[in-house]
């Protein structure tokens, strides 16, 4: 009974995998597409820790999720005010 339960979180943990990889890379909203990189960083390091690599799954969560996320929110939250920007008229600073 164990080992069907296993396989059965393996089987789910493999399709959400691939649903959030989808919905990333098919996600019309920048903001929406990097959310959806975190999740599947996090749940990318539930496979590693589930494979017994916990090195990997602590690498994976740190680095894949959490600094690059952190990064690509910010990149996204700066594109946004320059493409307000852009779309007032206005060069680079100035008011």
């Amino acid at each position: 009974m164990t080992t069907t339960l296993l396989a059965a979180f393996d089987i789910l943990l493999s399709l959400t995998l691939l649903a959030l990889a989808a919905a990333a890379l098919t996600s019309a909203e920048p903001r929406r597409a990097v959310i959806l990189f975190i999740a599947f960083g996090l749940v990318l390091a539930l496979v590693w820790a589930r494979l017994r690599a916990p090195d990997l799954a602590l690498a994976e969560a740190a680095i894949g999720a959490g600094l690059s996320g952190a990064l690509l929110l910010a990149a996204t939250r700066r594109a946004k005010a320059h493409t307000k920007e852009g779309a007032s008229g206005s060069p680079e600073g100035q008011p």
